[in-house]
Order: C-alpha cells, then sequence, then structure tokens
C-alpha cells in the first residue's frame, strides 16, 4: 500500500496573508478559500491548508525544489529583504547550505514558521 500525505494544517494568525505569502515566495498561488482553510497546493498535489489560529507553536515545512526553481525562489527572498539562513537554527545568517550535493536556505513566514527549501534530498 502506498501512502502519501494530501494536506497539513499550517497556523496562522492571518491565513490569507500567510498563504499569499508562502505562495509568492515559492512561485505558487494561494487558492480560494475552503471552509476555514486557504489552500497552498505544491507540484506533488499537497495542500499546505492555512488557518486561523490564536495559539500555536511555529512549525518547520520543508520543500524540494529543482536547482533553476531555488535560485528563483532564493531570488525571491533576497529581493523581500527576508533574512535568510543556512541553518535551521538560524545561526548562520546570510548564508545558504551545500548538503548532500545540493543546496539549501531558510527563512521565517509571518508566523514565525520556519520553511526550508532545498534541492537535494537528504541522505
Amino acid at each position: 500500500m502506498a501512502v502519501d500525505l494530501n494536506h497539513t494544517i499550517v497556523p496562522s494568525r492571518d491565513k490569507q496573508a500567510s498563504a499569499e505569502f508562502l505562495a509568492g515566495i515559492l512561485g505558487l498561488k494561494a487558492g480560494p478559500q475552503w471552509g476555514p482553510f486557504v489552500p497552498v497546493e505544491t507540484a506533488n498535489g499537497v495542500t499546505l491548508d492555512y488557518m486561523d489560529s490564536t495559539e500555536f507553536r511555529p512549525i518547520h515545512y520543508c520543500f524540494i525544489v529543482s536547482e533553476p526553481e531555488f535560485d528563483e525562489i532564493f531570488g525571491r527572498i533576497k529581493e523581500r529583504g527576508l533574512r535568510y539562513f543556512a541553518d535551521p537554527g538560524h545561526r548562520k545568517e546570510g548564508e545558504i547550505n551545500h548538503l548532500y550535493g545540493g543546496r539549501g536556505v531558510y527563512f521565517d513566514d509571518p508566523d514565525g514558521h520556519n520553511m526550508e527549501v532545498i534541492t537535494a534530498p537528504y541522505a
């Protein structure tokens, strides 16, 4: 039996703004609101369903992309003046990593969720 992730709920203070932020960085579109959610769908059909919430802990989300997509995404991160890091602990500011023969970068979304973009899967 194959098991695939279908969706995950992303708590946020402003679901529309947060969904549009991530979609804009990744070069995707925030979908129309569906029930209490604003979805952002990735290429493999998984949706991040943003939902308004007043209390939550920041969560980590990682996206794997091609090398050209990384260049585009990283360009948008820099264009927006976002702080970015080479590590999940945010100690190596202004750097990217080169783990597993690829490239990776971390940045926070408006709600403090730790977003990661990589070009090579971790071993």
